[in-house]
């Protein structure tokens, strides 16, 4: 078995890929969730109320009850499922699966290490379950799924495609505003505080220049004999370049399982009877040099079954990558100055009221 990990900073992203897993045949025992209280704000609706809101309030509940779990009901679709608990340093959140039974745990429960230590349980490293962990305490929803190892692929592609961030990326932001690792006595943020701190990880939105071909308004130039103008034609051309770009990454994470087996053996041992028969007949010479004081030592002995393990390479998870190459048809516009040339005759010239002068023209004798 394999672990996925994802976070992600909605909630409802969180679902859709639990609910892809499920349809992909994971089982809802494998699939673990821990969501902070600020992401089921914005889960879901039932009856015209906020199931976010209620669930909310019963994960602040469960702070004042300095840990103790309580299911939450009345929710629907996924969140009806979830147990509000009390993380030190996190605040409160929502968990199911295997890591909310860790949470919970009269150990771990009460410490700020319980998601660390659960997710390191898992197979996944100390650095990055603080990130996860740190994830969580701003306001994401980690989702983690024990696959097998043929599906690991199949995991990883859903939970990418559902929005999980890159947990490295993420880190990286979060050092640049001064985190330097997941802290277990840091103060719980504020819902408020939370609602900035995403509004950091988004990007500015790209902005796009309308360009608009202005009409001329100048009025017609005339020119004077021997004078001449220019115009430009301007044509755009399309120019088509490469660029690379990651559409992806897989992480995968080993842990280690203990499954019972059993072997059959056959021992062998050895066992000492004694008898006593009666008998009556005159002594023999034999019996006579029997008659004497000695003694005879008869051993028992016994197999018992030796242990021993040895570890074998069973299996191989190859990890690789390949390059493939595809045509991809660019469609775009392009522009270009047209010039039209239009004759204008004479009364048209006549007729504009651009002048008061008049032309009489006197007509030529041929003689």
């Amino acid at each position: 078995m394999k672990t996925v990990v994802g976070l992600f900073d909605s909630f409802h992203e969180a679902q859709s890929a639990v609910s892809q897993l499920e349809s992909a045949g994971v089982s809802r025992d494998h699939i673990s969730i821990v969501a902070h209280e600020s992401a089921a704000k914005s889960g879901h609706s039932s009856s015209g109320h906020n199931a976010g809101d209620a669930a909310a309030g019963a994960a602040t509940g469960a702070v004042a009850g300095a840990g103790q779990g309580a299911v939450i009901g009345g929710l629907t679709g996924l969140a009806a499922s979830l147990a509000a608990l009390a993380i030190p340093g996190i605040g409160p959140v929502l968990a199911m699966g295997p890591l909310a039974a860790t949470l919970s745990g009269a150990t771990l429960g009460a410490m700020g290490g319980g998601v660390i230590g659960g997710l390191t349980g898992l197979g996944v490293p100390d650095e990055d379950a603080g990130h996860y962990a740190e994830g969580v305490r701003r306001g994401g929803t980690l989702v983690t799924a024990s696959v097998p190892d043929e599906h690991v692929q199949t995991a990883v592609a859903i939970l990418d495609r559902s929005g999980a961030v890159d947990i490295d990326q993420r880190s990286t932001q979060l050092r640049s505003s001064g985190y330097t690792g997941f802290n277990p006595q840091a103060q719980p943020l504020t819902h408020e505080e939370i609602i900035r701190e995403r509004q950091t990880y988004q990007s500015a939105p790209a902005t796009t220049q309308n360009v608009a071909a202005a009409a001329s308004t100048a009025a017609p130039q005339t020119l004077n004999a021997a004078e001449q103008v220019a115009i430009p034609v301007v044509q755009e051309e399309l120019q088509v370049g490469k660029r690379e770009v990651e559409r992806g990454r897989v992480r995968v994470y080993t842990r280690i399982t203990e499954q019972p087996v059993e072997e059959q053996v056959t021992l062998r041992e050895e066992h000492v009877h004694v008898e006593r028969h009666p008998v009556n007949r005159p002594v023999a010479a034999a019996d006579m040099d029997a008659f004497k004081e000695g003694t005879i030592e008869l051993r028992e002995t016994a197999e018992e079954a030796v242990v021993a393990k040895q570890a074998r390479v069973v299996e191989e998870v190859v990890v690789n990558k390949e390059a493939t190459q595809h045509t991809e048809t660019i469609r775009d516009t392009v522009r270009r100055t047209d010039v039209d040339v239009q004759e204008v005759d004479d009364e048209t010239v006549l007729s504009t009221p651009t002048t008061t002068a008049t032309t009489t023209t006197t007509p030529r004798s041929n003689s």
